[in-house]
């Protein structure tokens, strides 16, 4: 008997109703979170392809084609004096690397407000 009730129900037709809401008014909220991260490799290197010779001082006597190698003297001997010589030839002349990271955080807040 307990099979024979599901059967019969089957055979029956239906009929829906509508629905009508029972509410006035209403209001949705939401929020969206998001987050963003860039990392960043800069890598830079320069290069020289010539060569650069530099000579400076004071109480020195430079020749007039200072070269690596050149005489360089003292002009007035036991007096202070200050020499720098300089030389590059071609090659790597400077390297940078830089690595940074960053990150935006988001957040949006919604509400919606509906009435009928």
């Amino acid at each position: 008997m307990k099979y024979l009730i599901p059967l019969l129900l089957l055979g029956l037709p239906v009929q829906a109703a509508s629905v009508i809401p029972n509410f006035t008014r209403g209001t949705v909220t939401s929020e969206t979170t998001s987050r963003t991260e860039v990392i960043e490799l800069i890598n830079q290197v320069e290069y020289t392809t010539g060569t650069s010779y530099t000579v400076t001082g004071t109480n020195i006597n430079i020749p007039s084609n200072p070269a690596p190698g050149a005489s360089y003297t003292i002009v007035d001997q036991g007096a202070p004096f200050q020499f720098s010589e300089t030389f590059m030839g071609p090659g790597i002349s400077s390297e940078t690397s830089i690595e940074r990271t960053t990150i935006t955080d988001s957040t949006t807040n919604t509400i919606s407000v509906f009435t009928q």
